[in-house]
C-alpha cells in the first residue's frame, strides 16, 4: 500500500473516531508531513473516487504516484469532520473536492467553519477546489455521453436484459431514460463505481462533465 492509500484508510479510521483512532491519527500526522502527499480530494463515495482515478488515467497519470490522495467520506454529511481534521485548523492539508448539488450546502458550511470563506457560493467554491455536480456524478456521465451510448456501455457490461426489465417496472415507465439509467445504476451495491470508471472510459476528453475535468485539472496545478 503506498502513503497515499495509508494516509486515506488513517484519515478515514480518525475520522470514524473508533478504537483505532488515536494510532489513526498518528499515522495521518506522519503521512500528512511527508513530501509525498501533497492534496487531499473529498468526495461523497467510492464511485466519485473511482471516477476520478479512472479520469487521471485516461490522461496517462497516477494520482496516487503525484501525492494526491481522494479520500471518500461515505456521505456528504461527514464533510465537516474530515475539513476539521484535515483542514487549516488541523494538518493544514491541501484541500479539494467534489459533492453533488444537493449536498453543496453541507461542503460550504464546513468551508466556511473552517474559515475558508463566508457565505460560500459555488463560484467561490470553485478557486478553493470545490467543485458540484449538476445533479450527481452519474446524471453528468449520462448526460455527457448520451442515453444511447450509455445503454451500449451497458449492454458491454452484461447488464442490458435487467435494465430492459427495470424500465418495465411502474415507477419507471413514465421516467425518461436518462432518468431510468441514472436509477438502475444506484440499485445494486458497487453498480455506481463500476459504471463510474466504464463511462469514463467511454467519453471522448472533450466530453468530460465540467466538475470532473475542472476538479482534475485544479489538483493536477496544485501538485506540479
Amino acid at each position: 500500500m503506498d502513503a497515499t492509500a495509508r494516509f486515506r484508510q488513517a484519515v478515514i479510521e480518525w475520522a470514524a473516531d473508533g478504537a483505532q483512532a488515536p494510532a489513526a491519527a498518528a499515522a495521518a500526522r506522519e503521512l500528512a508531513a511527508g513530501a509525498e502527499l501533497r492534496t487531499a480530494v473529498l468526495v461523497e463515495g467510492v464511485s466519485d473516487e473511482v471516477a476520478l482515478d479512472a479520469l487521471a488515467a485516461r490522461h496517462g497519470r497516477s494520482l496516487a504516484a503525484e501525492g494526491i490522495a481522494v479520500v471518500p467520506l461515505g456521505g456528504a454529511t461527514n464533510i465537516g469532520r474530515f475539513v476539521q481534521l484535515l483542514g487549516p485548523r488541523g494538518l493544514d492539508v491541501r484541500l479539494a473536492g467534489l459533492c453533488d448539488a444537493g449536498e453543496e450546502s453541507h461542503f460550504a458550511r464546513a468551508l466556511e467553519r473552517a474559515g475558508l470563506g463566508h457565505d460560500l457560493a459555488r463560484a467561490d467554491m470553485e478557486p478553493l477546489g470545490f467543485y458540484v455536480c449538476v445533479a450527481d456524478l452519474e446524471e453528468e456521465l449520462i448526460r455527457s455521453l448520451g442515453a444511447e451510448s450509455v445503454q451500449r456501455v451497458v449492454d458491454a457490461q452484461g447488464d442490458l436484459r435487467a435494465f430492459r426489465i427495470f424500465q418495465k417496472q411502474p415507477a419507471q415507465r413514465e421516467r425518461n431514460v436518462d432518468r431510468q439509467l441514472r436509477r438502475f445504476m444506484g440499485t445494486i451495491s458497487g453498480r455506481k463505481s463500476q459504471y463510474a470508471r466504464s463511462l469514463i472510459d467511454a467519453l471522448a476528453l472533450a466530453e468530460v462533465p465540467r466538475p470532473l475535468d475542472r476538479l482534475l485539472a485544479h489538483v493536477s496545478a496544485s501538485a506540479s
